[in-house]
């Protein structure tokens, strides 16, 4: 078993320092590798970055001779070693949801930032002891030996289990089917007991039957409650961290609190899709370098459109409520215009160049979103070829059968073909159009959304900025930025991206860009690029543009309909 303990002297300064112990060595060189990117985070983190003191020594203490062979990796002589230990300290000071952090109030750890591992030795045991303050609890799904010490099958095991130990923890529990699913709270914590438990209790539920059984034996919400904007989760084997802020917001009938309800969802399925659901690029995972998989819009696709089609079936948020959040997708999408420039197969592979930030205009589409929306098309083509027969939900629980209780995984040539055989062949242009291709899918959206009841509506943008000159500013800084520009409109041929806007027909931009443009067909805009103020001029022309998408149910529905729109979220 390989032992680690953490420990810390000034806890306002972030500092952690580990020391491990690594036993049953018999290599003459032992390699030493702290992970460079994290799982449910597609992009390299390298995380040595914030290793400053690095020390080797053997069982008796005698400095052992090592070297750095890449950014993360390190070789140590240990011929003739039988063990070794290695202390090195980290710096703990960001906080998001899949990060780590150190002050006098907290210490959080997600292990996949800071825990090295031997080459090797990836299915050891890990021991983790924490010497904390004695009134500190801890949060945590890895399991407790004693209050402060936790035990790990495996390195993989190890660094799926991130912690929260505090002395202001808050912690609720709720049980569905035979399963405990624990709440735990660090930061200011407004919400109703009662209520909030009613509706994971419904939610959870939910999800377990769709699935037909949940494949840990406890599971641990770990929250991050901040007093600032935030809004990010992570998946891990039997647990979750999700930040969100600001607290005092996060109350009932509050928009964070409809995050708050459908990240919990998101995040609460991905313990089968992607956890166990697992593309075959990534079985195991490789710690050390890009995982390239081209099925994204699968493993962050399919949870996003779960995530609330649970929280509406299970009677948590009412189909009006379902609406919006689809309202808020197809905003997302469709004001993306590099919906007609990448595919989701290509997308997914970049998301290891440049998949979490806004990148260059109008280059990719996100695989969440759209990955989203094809998950909702797939949905809608299945129970329509099949009568209601067949539905994402059968789908994903063939995926849980064969590929996620196998613990083998699933390419995209695999789910094609299940597609096809629960499709009785007749989907046989869904992947080319929408998945390797990039069809627009308003038509097709319309005509799906139509055979359960509903339509997708289609209506011109009413601020001028957007609907009549195509471009999209907001205040950043108390500088009023140029954000969006819709390709070939009035704008387009103008600005460009982080114009700041000063001036509207000669009235100084103060609390609103679209008071000065409204009821105007022309505007003289005076903007400052590159440190140089020039004056441009905008005239309307015929187009409209960022055309706004919503989803509605239809007066004149069929019966036939009415029970297709049931059985859908329902």
């Amino acid at each position: 078993m390989i032992t680690c303990t953490v420990s810390y002297q000034r806890p306002h300064q972030h500092w952690l320092d580990f020391e491990l112990t690594f036993p049953n060595l018999d290599q003459s060189k032992t390699y030493l590798q702290l992970p460079t990117w994290r799982p449910g985070r597609y992009e390299l983190g390298n995380f040595a970055k914030n290793v400053q003191k690095f020390v080797v020594t053997d069982i008796d203490g005698q400095p052992l001779a090592f070297r750095k062979v890449t950014k993360d990796r390190w070789e140590v002589d240990t011929e003739g070693v039988e063990g070794m230990y290695v202390k090195y300290n980290y710096y703990a000071a960001e906080m998001n949801a899949g990060s780590t952090y150190l002050d006098d109030e907290q210490l959080y750890i997600n292990f996949v930032n800071c825990l090295l591992y031997a080459e090797g030795q990836l299915d050891e045991a890990y021991q983790i002891k924490l010497q904390v303050p004695t009134d500190y609890q801890v949060a945590c799904g890895l399991k407790k030996l004693g209050t402060h010490t936790l035990e790990a099958p495996s390195f993989y095991h190890t660094v799926e289990s991130p912690l929260i130990a505090s002395p202001t923890l808050t912690h609720w529990e709720y049980e569905v089917e035979g399963h405990r699913f624990h709440l735990w709270f660090q930061g200011q914590c407004l919400l109703d007991k009662e209520q909030t438990i009613n509706r994971f209790r419904a939610f959870t539920r939910e999800q377990i039957q769709t699935m037909g059984n949940f494949p840990a034996d406890d599971y641990h919400f770990l929250y991050q409650f901040l007093p600032y904007r935030a809004y990010h989760g992570v998946e891990h084997f039997n647990s979750t961290v999700i930040a969100l802020g600001p607290s005092e917001s996060i109350v009932e009938n509050s928009a964070i609190y409809a995050d708050f309800l459908g990240v919990s969802s998101h995040e609460l399925f991905h313990t089968w899709n992607i956890i166990r659901i697992r593309p075959k690029e990534m079985c195991p995972y490789d710690y050390t370098q890009e995982n390239y998989f081209p099925t994204g819009f699968i493993a962050e696709g399919v949870t996003t459109y779960y995530g609330d089609l649970f929280l509406v079936r299970s009677g948590v948020i009412t189909k009006q409520e379902y609406f919006l959040e689809l309202n808020k997708l197809f905003k997302r999408h469709f004001e993306n215009y590099g919906r007609f420039n990448h595919s989701l197969v290509e997308s997914s592979f970049d998301l290891w160049l440049d998949g979490y930030s806004a990148g260059i205009p109008h280059r990719k589409v996100s695989i969440y979103v759209k990955g989203a929306l094809v998950s909702l098309v797939l949905d809608l083509t299945l129970r329509d070829c099949t009568e209601q027969e067949q539905s994402l939900d059968t789908f994903m629980r063939y995926l849980w059968d064969y590929f996620g209780k196998q613990a083998c995984g699933y390419s995209l040539s695999d789910v094609e073909k299940l597609v096809d055989d629960l499709s009785g062949s007749q989907i046989d242009d869904y992947f080319e159009r929408f998945i390797y291709g990039k069809e627009p899918l308003e038509i097709t959206l319309n005509q799906l959304l139509y055979k359960v009841g509903c339509r997708l509506d289609i209506a011109e943008n009413a601020l001028h900025s957007e609907g009549i000159f195509g471009f999209r500013a907001n205040q950043i800084d108390n500088k009023w930025l140029v954000q969006r520009i819709e390709p070939n409109s009035v704008a387009d041929d103008h600005l460009t991206l982080r114009d700041e806007l000063l001036a509207i027909n000669g009235t100084q931009v103060q609390d609103s860009v679209e008071e000065l443009l409204a009821g105007h067909q022309t505007a003289e805009l005076t903007i400052v690029r590159n440190h140089q103020t020039r004056v441009v001029a905008l005239a309307a022309q015929e187009d409209r543009y960022f055309n706004v998408y919503t989803i509605a149910q239809r007066n004149d529905a069929t019966d036939e309909e009415k029970q297709a729109f049931e059985r859908w979220l329902h």
